[in-house]
């Protein structure tokens, strides 16, 4: 668990990296950064994320999770490091892109690995636990920019070390795991040797990849009765990954455009994610508890409604910071319970492959969000505005989700049940 958690705490980090340095680079001009250049640098990187995640990732159903983690982690360290080294605009989006190609990948294949583990009825709680790492990355990246910005350099020296730090420990004490539908026939099982269906097989005959026929691809998800719930999956991945990185990308920005200072700005970032970690942590009891697609209904709706909220200036520094830190709570654990919900609904052997689907898609939204939020920061209209679009967003993720059924009386082709939501 604690090393997918550190997984998580990279990508974290790539979420809000830019967001903490953008209003430098365009104060500075250095490397020739201005409102232009800083939008398609944001949105060159989470070309790269999306591409990882929905080519890359699916490869943790077919090899196994831990090769995979392995070499994306190194992939996104080496990478991030080169963005020191950049001489201009050009170079600055094309190492980000190469890093978010191995980023990508890490969100999927960590959380079907979590999943692999989970006993019956924890998947919510196994997911959402997991991507508070996320946000203790966001967190740890946001108070770190406080504390050595304008020096932007160090951010990616830093991101990028810390990768590296964790390779050995993924590559020498991460066991491999697949879904235990790849290599125990349920007939085959004695009553005396009978394996839950939720634990991982740690039987050394077991083979580390899938049988041929077996192994997932995308055309899988077209087959019933995936569609429908695929469709209300991509949408509101989209939605959630659009509110996810352009609130992390401008954020500090969007604050500065209201009024308020840049360590204003860093400091009300750090709060959102503090938020996030609150959000996560009660979102994936809720939604154990009480279903998940109840949860990740009110999720979305309140988020709609606090992100309306900010788009009134608020004059009290108390009320500001509340206000903020109760939008984290649900506007972050809102995308993660999209991806528990992914986590159950989808058999073991999918699973991977379904979770990529989903981050991949969710990635196109991730690009368009802080896209179109540049663009009014460009336009000068990214306060008020700002907000309503990401209000509108939220609704839109509650319209999708309304159409997945709770349930599927699915079942794989090896006879593995799928779990309730």
């Amino acid at each position: 668990m604690w090393l997918c958690w550190l997984a998580m705490v990279l990508d974290g980090f790539d979420l809000v990296v830019l967001g903490t340095v953008i209003p430098t680079l365009i104060k500075s001009h250095e490397l020739g950064f201005d409102a232009i250049g800083a939008t398609f640098a944001a949105t060159i990187s989470l070309v790269g994320v999306g591409l990882g995640a929905l080519f890359i990732s699916p490869l943790s159903d077919r090899f196994g999770r831990r090769n995979l983690l392995v070499a994306c982690v190194t992939w996104f360290s080496i990478f991030t490091i080169a963005v020191v080294f950049a001489p201009n605009v050009a170079w600055f989006s094309t190492f980000r892109l190469l890093a978010g190609l191995g980023l990508g990948a890490c969100l999927p294949a960590a959380l079907a690995y979590m999943n692999d583990y989970a006993p019956a009825g924890t998947a919510g709680k196994s997911t959402t636990r997991t991507m508070t790492g996320y946000h203790a990355g966001a967190i740890a990246t946001a108070f770190l920019a406080i504390m050595v910005i304008p020096s932007w350099r160090t951010m990616f020296v830093v991101g990028g070390l810390a990768g590296l730090a964790l390779v050995p420990f993924l590559w020498f004490k991460l066991p491999e795991t697949l879904p235990p539908v790849h290599h125990v026939p349920v007939a085959a099982t004695s009553p005396a040797t009978t394996t839950p269906v939720n634990a991982p097989v740690r039987a050394k005959a077991a083979p580390q990849t899938a049988p041929e026929d077996e192994r997932a691809r995308f055309r899988d998800l077209a087959r019933k009765p995936y569609p429908l719930i695929a469709a209300g999956v991509a949408v509101a991945s989209f939605m959630g990954l659009l509110l996810v990185y352009g609130l992390n990308t401008w954020l500090p920005q969007l604050m500065a455009s209201a009024g308020y200072s840049l360590n204003a700005g860093l400091a009300l970032l750090l709060v959102l994610n503090v938020g996030a970690v609150v959000g996560l942590l009660i979102a994936g009891v809720l939604a154990d508890r009480h279903g998940t697609k109840r949860i990740v209904l009110l999720w979305f709706g309140l988020s709609a409604v606090f992100l309306a909220g900010l788009s009134i200036q608020i004059q009290n520094e108390v009320v500001l910071y509340a206000a903020v830190f109760v939008t984290g709570v649900f506007v972050f654990s809102s995308q993660v319970l999209v991806y528990a919900w992914v986590s159950q609904l989808f058999p073991a052997r999918l699973r991977g492959t379904a979770l990529g689907f989903a981050a991949g898609v969710g990635r196109l939204g991730a690009i368009l969000g802080p896209a179109v939020t540049g663009a009014l920061v460009a336009a000068g209209i990214a306060y008020p505005w700002g907000f309503y679009v990401f209000a509108a967003a939220a609704v839109l993720a509650v319209l999708a989700l309304a159409f997945v059924p709770q349930t599927i009386a699915a079942t794989s082709r090896t006879g593995a049940g799928v779990g309730q939501s």
